[in-house]
Formats: C-alpha cells, sequence, structure tokens
C-alpha cells in the first residue's frame, strides 16, 4: 500500500510541476504524454490501488490493475479537457475602431480644449476612456464616439434629440 501512496503523491508533484512546466511534453503524440495527463494517471493508479489494496486484502496484482484502470480513465478524461480548453475559441478583443457610434456617458466633464473622462459599454462591460469633444460638454450628457484617438481616449459628440 505504501507503494501506491507514493505514486499518488508523485502524480500530485508531476500535476504541481505541470503548472511550472507548462507544455514541456505537449507536441508528443498529440498531447497525449502531457504533463497533466501524466500526472492524473499516475495519481489515479496510485491512489486507487491504495484503496483496492487497503480495503479489499486482494493483493498488488489486482489492485495495481484497478489503479491503471483508473489511472487511464484519468488521462483520458484529463486529455479530453485539456484538448477542449485549447481549441475554444472566443471573438476578437474589441479594437479602437469598433467605438466609433458606440453611445456613453461624460462623466468627468469635457472643456473647450481639454480632456474629460466618458463610460462606454465596451463589450458588455462598462469601460471608461478620456474623451475630447468639439464642445464643451457637462456632467452627464449623452455622447456617440465619433473617433478613436488612442487605445483609452476617444473623439465624441453630444448625442442631439
Amino acid at each position: 500500500m505504501g507503494l501506491f501512496l507514493v505514486l499518488g503523491i508523485a502524480g500530485i508533484v508531476l500535476l504541481a510541476c505541470s503548472l511550472l512546466f507548462d507544455g514541456v511534453l505537449e507536441g508528443f503524440l498529440d498531447g497525449w504524454l502531457s504533463l497533466p495527463v501524466i500526472a492524473g494517471f499516475v495519481s489515479m493508479l496510485g491512489f486507487t490501488g491504495a484503496i483496492v489494496s487497503g480495503t479489499t486484502g486482494l493483493g498488488m496484482v489486482p489492485a495495481t490493475a484497478a489503479g491503471a484502470l483508473a489511472g487511464v480513465a484519468a488521462g483520458w478524461l484529463t486529455w479530453k479537457l485539456s484538448r477542449a480548453l485549447m481549441d475554444d475559441r472566443t471573438s476578437a478583443a474589441p479594437r479602437g475602431d469598433d467605438l466609433i457610434g458606440t453611445s456613453g456617458s461624460v462623466v468627468t466633464a469635457i472643456p473647450a480644449d481639454g480632456y474629460g473622462e466618458v463610460l462606454l459599454r465596451v463589450a458588455g462591460q462598462p469601460v471608461k476612456y478620456a474623451a475630447k469633444s468639439a464642445a464643451p460638454l457637462r456632467r452627464g450628457a449623452e455622447v456617440w464616439v465619433e473617433e478613436a484617438l488612442s487605445p483609452s481616449s476617444v473623439r465624441v459628440r453630444p448625442v442631439e434629440r
């Protein structure tokens, strides 16, 4: 049983190493030989073998067989989960041109020849930008973005109703 516990702990140590040495073995066998897959296999082999050995008293061979089956299942699940996470594609991050036409409100008054601040909704999230305007705008005024001046500043105009 001691050998199985050592294997289980070694699997957990391998999992911790996989966080430090991310991607070291990723290119081999389409990810089947990655550190997380090996860690899942070794830890499940060890802990399942220890449980079977300790609770049934069957001996080393049946405990190893049960541990190997559980290890293969854990390794396969780890591989499938890592593939699903690696293949997950998100939409592109919004760029400056995506801001044009976005409505928002002034949170810090915009003087005639200076910057104020506006609150815009970008990808559903409120984001504060430095803002310039041709005319001075008071706090709370509703605005439209005319131009992205930089990644953190925009030119706005008041909404006319």
